[in-house]
């Protein structure tokens, strides 16, 4: 693993303050790009949508002259990486031990990982739990991941590899890291970003690339897909062969074409 960490690289050993509002509120907004052969994918989206979680969150607006120089750094410093997970994490900084934030600046951190690429198939998993598409934080990338911690937890106990919520109305939401698409009848259909769904850089490529209807979806209509697939950083375009208790037959057609265009079109420009 590489670490950047307030304008130098480090080790595993790196360490933020104990007093660092992202770790003692969760007051912070994060990005994952995919590395694929040593090169970043949609820096540019990224970015931009770290900008606007950051605002949205009511942190500084991030330097990205400074963030594309630390990925850089991270990216030179690992180059033989084959597929991997670049994160960046931007915090509160440090703070007092409360809600309020502190004067001493934001915290960056830019950190790269190797890691198996994903399976072509997955299994869902519905939780119990709801999006609020009326928080405060709706649409934004947080670090305050805990539902999302216990959500995938309840998921893999059921044989799944992603959770997915329904929403405070009932509607199709998306995963803990992921945005889900259906097909009904050969139309491709995902929910809109109005259901509180995050605005998954994947997932709007997708809907430029390759195209889809947003609509709300009652989650009940989950049952009634003839496919499935979730889109994501590193899953790309990844069939669902089981929802709940339901078995689908993988890939489907729609999903295989999706998958198809979504490479194609990735391959040809790594900043689309």
């Amino acid at each position: 693993m590489i670490i950047w960490l307030n304008g130098a690289l480090q080790d595993e050993s790196a360490a933020v303050s104990p007093l660092d509002h992202g770790l003692t509120t969760g007051d912070g907004v994060f990005e994952t790009l995919k590395i694929v052969d040593g090169q970043p994918f949609a820096v540019t989206r990224h970015l931009e949508r770290l900008v606007v979680s950051a605002t949205g969150l009511g942190l500084p607006e991030p330097d990205l002259a400074q963030v594309r120089d630390a990925i850089a750094t991270v990216v030179k410093a690992d180059p033989d990486i084959a597929f991997g997970r670049l994160r960046i994490t931007y915090t509160g900084g440090v703070s007092p031990l409360s809600s309020d934030r502190g004067s001493a600046g934001p915290t960056l951190i830019v950190a790269s990982q190797a890691i198996e690429r994903p399976a072509p198939t997955s299994a869902i998993v519905t939780v119990p739990w709801v999006r609020n598409e009326r928080s405060a934080v709706a649409g934004l990338k947080t670090t305050s991941y805990a539902e999302n911690v216990r959500a995938l937890a309840y998921a893999k106990a059921r044989g799944g590899s992603e959770a997915i919520f329904a929403n405070t109305v009932g509607n199709l939401c998306e995963g803990t890291g992921s945005n889900i698409f259906c097909v009904f009848d050969g139309e491709l259909v995902t929910p809109t970003l109005e259901s509180g769904a995050l605005s998954g850089v994947t997932r709007n490529l997708v809907i430029a690339w390759f195209g889809a209807v947003e609509r709300d979806v009652p989650l009940a209509k989950l049952a009634e897909a003839d496919e499935i697939f979730l889109t994501s950083t590193t899953r790309d375009v990844q069939a669902i062969h089981r929802a709940d208790a339901r078995d689908l037959a993988t890939p489907g057609e729609v999903t295989a074409a999706a998958a198809k265009v979504f490479a194609a079109r990735s391959a040809e420009d790594l900043d689309p």
